[in-house]
Formats: structure tokens, sequence, C-alpha cells
């Protein structure tokens, strides 16, 4: 039986052997941005690089999404490494779609690179026979939270039930042989800081929310007293959730961030439809109910201020982002090889949401940040800088960390298996989303 340091130097040669390819198919994908559950291409990249490994490949999960297995020794937990197939919109992105303003500003074309890095280590170094249980490759779609129409319209007709793509993998039951999830994100955000990687921090979780306002319409010259406006119904909504962020615990991170998609039809007539759309975010559950609660108490007294009608459709959003502290200190192991101690964050925060923090609440997981981009996420600006940080190091720590997991009959797996405390079971997470399913309507009696 080989030793962990000679399973370790095999898959890290693998991985270099590969990594000039592997940087190429994801700047291949950064170079050909997909939306959404739109990503026919992008999953058919992926699962072919898969099948050219050896392994089998289930397709078209959740719309685009794939998964190979690669299995060791029978009897152990099966880890999940996962990467995300979507794009982020940003037209004025200089590799941005020219028609669908698609581009990879928030780096996940560099995840897949990472996922298909730890797959040839894996299972090109052959050290899969040396390890006990199995290893997923998961492509997931539609981790950004856009274009809400089209994804309406998907569950519309019963194709997805929810807008993301890893609660989409949840409820399809793709993830139900998973024990142990890992993933990636690049951030420019790091290195200004003297830092290269962060390791578990946590995160937002968050409610979506189209509100529309209905007034009554009339000339606003000549008659403006016989209207009822609606866009001074949502400046009154929009103004009670201002008045609020007072009552916001700071420790909550609660962010409310609106925007107004329609203010009226023209300009001589009293607005009769305003429709806004906003985000309620927070590190916790209970902090989010409570700010959604106080947002829609806001907006419904806009409404009822000037004697209009208010409709919130409130859409799941994304849950907090937690690790699994055990994780993370197993990866800063396999880390410290690749990068000096000086240059890792441990804990943190990670500025947005993720669906990836669906998945932390229900199963052990780990989420490890990485430079080597530069420029702001989701801007025209973002693009990759060090190769060997962005794509090349993830691949290796987490690789080496599988092999931490699975080697000895996968003993630091089953540990960390049998020491996790979920947030929610999966039964209370599907209960909470149905929770925050909703319409709630007001109109003047």
């Amino acid at each position: 039986m080989a030793s962990r340091e000679e399973l370790r130097r095999r898959v890290a040669a693998c991985i270099d052997s590969h990594k000039e390819h592997l940087v190429a198919v994801g700047e291949g994908i950064f170079a050909n941005p997909e939306l959404g559950y739109k990503e026919r291409e992008t999953g058919q990249l992926i699962a072919k690089e898969l099948e050219a490994m050896g392994l089998q490949v289930e397709k078209n999960l959740a719309l685009t999404g794939c998964k190979a297995t690669a299995r060791g020794q029978e009897g152990g937990p099966t880890v999940g490494v996962m990467g995300e197939l979507d794009a982020v919109l940003c037209r004025d992105h200089p590799k941005a779609h020219r028609e669908t303003g698609a581009a990879h500003a928030c780096g996940h074309h560099i995840q897949l690179g990472v996922m298909l890095g730890v797959a040839s280590g894996l299972v090109g170094s052959g050290v899969m026979k040396e390890l006990t249980g199995g290893v997923s490759f998961l492509a997931v779609p539609a981790e950004e939270y856009v274009e809400l129409g089209f994804r309406s319209q998907l569950r519309a007709r019963g194709e997805i039930t929810f807008f993301g793509g890893k609660q989409e993998f949840l409820k399809k039951g793709h993830l139900d042989d998973i024990d142990i999830a890992i993933s990636t994100h690049s951030s420019p955000n790091l290195e200004p800081h003297g830092k290269k990687a962060m390791i578990g921090p946590i995160g937002t979780g968050f409610v979506g929310k189209y509100v529309q306002y209905r007034g009554r319409p009339s000339h606003a010259g000549a008659a403006p007293e016989k209207g009822v406006n609606a866009l001074n119904a949502a400046i009154l909504g929009l103004s009670g959730i201002h008045a609020q962020r007072e009552t916001f615990p700071d420790e909550e991170r609660i962010r409310v961030h609106p925007i107004i998609t329609k203010g009226g039809d023209l300009v001589n007539i009293v607005p009769e439809d305003v429709q806004l759309e906003t985000y309620v975010r927070g590190l916790s559950i209970d902090g989010i109910r409570d700010a959604n609660l106080k947002v829609n108490r806001a907006l419904r007294a806009g409404a009822m201020a000037v004697g209009a009608q208010v409709k919130i459709t409130e859409i799941p959003g994304y849950v907090p982002l937690v690790n699994t502290p055990d994780l993370g200190v197993l990866f800063k192991e396999n880390l410290l090889p690749l990068l000096p101690n000086s240059e890792i964050v441990e804990g943190g925060e990670f500025a947005g949401s993720t669906d990836f923090g669906d998945i932390s609440q229900i199963m052990p997981s780990l989420l490890a940040v990485f430079g080597g981009v530069t420029g702001d996420l989701h801007t025209r600006d973002f693009r990759l800088e060090d190769p060997e940080l962005a794509y090349v190091i993830p691949a290796k720590a987490i690789a080496f960390t599988i092999i931490d997991l699975l080697l000895d009959g996968a003993s630091k797996a089953q540990q960390i298996i049998r020491d996790f405390q979920p947030k929610m079971s999966k039964e209370e997470y599907f209960e909470f989303q149905d929770e925050m399913s909703q319409e709630i309507q007001w109109q003047d009696q």
C-alpha cells in the first residue's frame, strides 16, 4: 500500500502534466459564456472531458448539469467536488456574449478547470484504488440568480422547481449519495491584503422579491387628483425600508438593495403600474426572517398611504453559507505545502450569496476561495492573472484533502460525518424554502 506522501506526489505530478490543458479548457469556457439553465455547450464540454478520463457521466441533470463518480474500494463515503457552469450578466465585459450579455466575470470557468484538475489528479494517477469510497465530480447549472423571468417560465412548465442549480440537484436527488461537499471560488479581493487563499468563510443567504404596485391612471397635468400614483406608493415603500435599516443588527449583515424595473408608462399619465425587484440578505435564517417581515411591512405601508394595491411575490433564494471546521483544518494542512501560512486566511466572510450555502446547511461542506484573478467580481475588469494560483494550487489542495479523507478506510471522512451537526435536515430545508415562497397582496378596502 502506497504512503500518503507517495499518493500526493503522484497526484501532483498528474495535475502538473495536465495543467496547460486544464487552463485552456477553463479559458475556452471564459470565451464562450452561457447563462443559467442554458449552459448546453459548457455542460457537454465538461461531460466530454470527464468521459475522456474513462468515467461514466450522467448528463442533462437539472437541464444542463452532469455528474461522474470515480470509485475506490467499497464501503466508504462519497466526496462531491462541485463546479458551476453558468456565467453572469455583464454586458460591457470584453468577453461578454454579444447577444445575451453573458460573461464569466465571477470565475465559474475557473471552478470547472479546478474540478477537472482534481479529477485528472485522482483518476489519472490511479490513486483511487488506494482509497475507500468515491469521488463525484458535479458540474452544476445556474448559480447566478439572474434572468428570473426566464426561470419563472421554466418553473411554470414544470422543468425546474428552484432557480438555483444546487437547489435543483437537492430536489431531484442528485446529491443523495454525496456525504461531503467541496467547492472553490475565485476572488480578486485577497491579494491587496497580501493573501492568496481563504478557507471556510461564512456568507449571506437571501430571499428574492418581485413587487408590483397598482394605482389608477389619469392625466398627470389635467386631472392628477383622479389618479392613484403607484410610483408614489413605491417611493414611500422604499422610504419605509430605509427607515428600518437602523433596526437591522450589525452582526446579521442585513442587506436590502431594491431596484425599480418599471416606473410607469408615459410621463403625462399618473403611473398605474410600478414594479420593483430586491433581495433581502442576512447571515442567518432568523435574521433573514426578521428583516423580510420588516421589508414587507414597509412595502405594504407605501400602498396604504396613497390607496394603491401591492403584490409581493417572494422567490426562494439561497440560505446562508456555513462551513465545517474540521474540514477547514484538514484543508489547511494540505494547502500549507503549496502556500505559506502568512498568505492564508482562515474564516472570514464571502461577500455575496451562493447556493453552495444550501448544501452547507445539510452536509459537511468546505468552500475555499483563491486569488489569481484581478478586477472586481461581476465587472468588465475581471480576468485571470495567475493560472497557477487560480487553477493548479486549488486542484492539488482539494485532491490532497480527498486523499486524507478516504485513506485508511476513510476514517477521517467517517469521523467528520459522525461529528457533523446539520443546521437543518433536508426536510426542514425544503420547509423553509416553501415558507419563503409566497404571494402577499394588499388593497384598500
